[in-house]
């Protein structure tokens, strides 16, 4: 008898909150200031174009990585605006919200701002450590040796950045949701209830993470430079740039293995980099924090049956 593999879930830590998608809808789940959970719901479109993209490998971490900065962006918006609002004030907000621009031209334009921030920071992280490698080659002359030492600042750059904005009483809090969002994902595929007592004895790791991919895409960038030239420093910027989506399509699918070989023993070490990764990028969530997680959860499965339901009465 064959055991049902259960649906993979993701989500993304917001401001005082967690969002998770599913295959029909995406949920936000946040707390106010008088300490009420409020839910932000979006419905995940039907676009066969980008369906039939995802199916390719390399391309489809290129159009998953698309979607979700927009969609991310849409609801770190939502929790940026809802949270400081006085829940007395909401039919203020919403009256102001309706006499303003288009709300399709508003998502939009939050949709696109959320894609450009990845990329531009991308392209930050990627250059920066070009020029600190050129800078040392009088003592690391040799092109391996340049690409294993701009894979080293790149790393350092990395792990610098998350350790520092780590210390602000904002990150940290989404750095606890973010941990709340893996252990309710694990409590979940392990088959535990959802309640905060199994929720917070689950793991704040997870194999799927975006923290991990993030690392991978500095493993992979070292082995996929050796393959072009890197004299001269115009010709390595210009290579850099343009081998991005190359990069980041093969760590996609590099996360997607450790992920499947994370239940093979001998395997499993292959994602600890990302684990490890995650010790920064997560906190220990605190009680309240999980109760908003398991919310969020809950009512995207509430809206996922809901859905499915809907489509099996319209079959019949």
């Amino acid at each position: 008898m064959s055991i049902q593999k259960k649906p993979a879930y993701g989500g993304q830590a917001v401001i005082e909150g967690v969002m998770f998608g599913g295959k029909h809808h995406y949920v936000t789940a946040i707390r106010r200031n008088d300490q009420s959970i409020d839910y932000f719901h979006l419905p995940r479109k039907s676009q066969p174009v980008l369906s039939k993209l995802k199916k390719i490998p390399f391309l489809r971490g290129i159009i998953a990585i698309i979607e979700a900065s927009a969609n991310g962006s849409k609801h770190l918006n939502f929790a940026t605006e809802r949270f400081e609002v006085d829940p007395e004030d909401d039919e203020k907000v919403l009256e102001e919200k309706k006499n303003s621009d288009s709300k399709l031209a508003m998502w939009l334009g939050i949709a696109a701002v959320g894609v450009i921030s990845f990329f531009f920071g991308k392209v930050i992280f990627t250059l920066l450590p070009v020029f600190l490698a050129a800078f040392m080659k009088p003592l690391v002359p040799s092109d391996f040796g340049q690409i294993l030492i701009e894979g080293a600042f790149k790393l350092l750059l990395l792990l610098a950045y998350i350790y520092a904005i780590a210390f602000t009483p904002l990150i940290k809090r989404v750095f606890q949701y973010h941990g709340a969002e893996h252990k309710v994902i694990n409590a979940y595929e392990n088959n535990l209830p959802l309640t905060v007592e199994n929720v917070q004895n689950s793991s704040r790791l997870h194999y799927r993470c975006g923290s991990s991919f993030i690392l991978f895409t500095v493993i992979v960038g070292v082995f996929v430079y050796t393959l072009v030239p890197l004299d001269p420093l115009w010709l390595r910027v210009v290579n850099r740039l343009a081998l991005i989506p190359v990069v980041l399509g093969i760590s996609f699918e590099v996360l997607q293995l450790t992920n499947k070989l994370r239940d093979v023993p001998v395997l499993r070490f292959l994602g600890y980099p990302g684990l490890w990764l995650q010790l920064l990028t997560t906190k220990e969530p605190t009680d309240d924090q999980v109760e908003v997680a398991i919310a969020s959860f809950n009512e995207l499965m509430r809206k996922e049956k809901e859905t499915e339901t809907a489509l099996a009465e319209q079959i019949v």
